[in-house]
C-alpha cells in the first residue's frame, strides 16, 4: 500500500483552528521545531514575566568596586582633593583603611578613607535607634462605645484600654450615635468622663470630649513615669 506524500511545510497553517476555550493552541517555529502551548499556559507565562521584582537597597561601593576614574577624597583630618582612582586607592592602602564612596551622585563622586566595617556597624546602630524611637512613640488604639453600653462590656473595653496605655500607645475612645441615639448625647458624655476618670492614674487627656459628626470622641495619652 502506498503512503501518501507529505505536504510541504509551507502548506501547514500558521494558526490552526481552536479546539476549545482552554486549549487554544499557540504555535511557533524555532530551529525547525514546533512548540504548542494552550491559552492557559500562555497566560501563566505572561503573568510570571510581568511579576514585579522587589527593589534591592543600593549597596555602598568600596575600594576596587568604585567605578569612577576620578574621585574627591576626604579623610578624618581633611581633604586630599580630586585624585585618580588609583592614587586614591593607594592612599587608603597606605593608611590600612578602605576607600568608601559616600556620595556617588556628586561630580566627581565623593569618597572617604575610613574603616568600612566600623562605618557599617554605626549605620546599622543608627537604624536600630530610629526604630526604637518610633516604637516609643506608640500607635493609636481605638475603643468604641454605644450610648447604652452595659457594665460588663464597659469593663472589658476599659481593661484593654489600660493595657494599650501601659504599652505606651495612645487611645482614642468614642461613642457612636446611630439613628435616634443622638438624643442620648448626655449619656455618652457621662460615659466618656467616667472612662477618663478610671484611667486618670496612667493617662492624661489629650483631647476633651467633642463631637465629630455622629461621634463624641476623646484622646488619651500615656502618662510618663517619673
Amino acid at each position: 500500500m502506498r503512503t501518501p506524500p507529505k505536504k510541504p511545510r509551507s502548506e501547514y497553517p500558521l494558526n490552526p483552528p481552536p479546539t476549545s476555550a482552554y486549549s487554544l493552541p499557540f504555535w511557533r517555529s524555532r530551529s525547525s521545531a514546533a512548540f504548542f502551548f494552550t491559552t492557559r499556559e500562555v497566560n501563566t507565562i505572561a503573568r510570571r514575566r510581568s511579576r514585579p521584582q522587589p527593589r534591592r537597597a543600593p549597596q555602598t561601593r568600596i575600594n576596587e568596586n568604585i567605578r569612577a576614574d576620578q574621585v574627591r577624597v576626604v579623610t578624618e583630618d581633611g581633604q586630599l582633593g580630586v585624585l585618580p582612582i588609583d592614587q586614591a586607592l593607594a592612599a587608603a592602602e597606605q593608611r590600612g583603611l578602605d576607600l568608601v564612596e559616600i556620595s556617588p551622585n556628586a561630580d566627581p563622586p565623593v569618597t572617604k578613607i575610613m574603616d568600612f566595617g566600623k562605618y557599617r556597624y554605626e549605620q546599622q546602630k543608627k537604624v536600630k535607634e530610629q526604630r526604637k524611637k518610633q516604637a516609643k512613640q506608640g500607635e493609636l488604639k481605638e475603643v468604641r462605645f454605644r450610648p447604652r453600653t452595659d457594665t460588663h462590656d464597659y469593663g472589658f473595653k476599659l481593661k484593654h484600654a489600660r493595657e494599650f496605655l501601659e504599652e505606651g500607645n495612645k487611645v482614642k475612645a468614642w461613642v457612636q450615635f446611630r439613628g435616634r441615639d443622638i438624643i442620648y448625647k448626655d449619656q455618652g458624655r457621662v460615659m466618656l468622663q467616667r472612662f477618663i476618670d478610671d484611667l486618670s492614674d496612667i493617662s492624661k487627656v489629650d483631647q476633651a470630649p467633642q463631637m465629630e459628626g455622629r461621634r463624641m470622641t476623646i484622646m488619651l495619652t500615656p502618662e510618663k513615669k517619673k
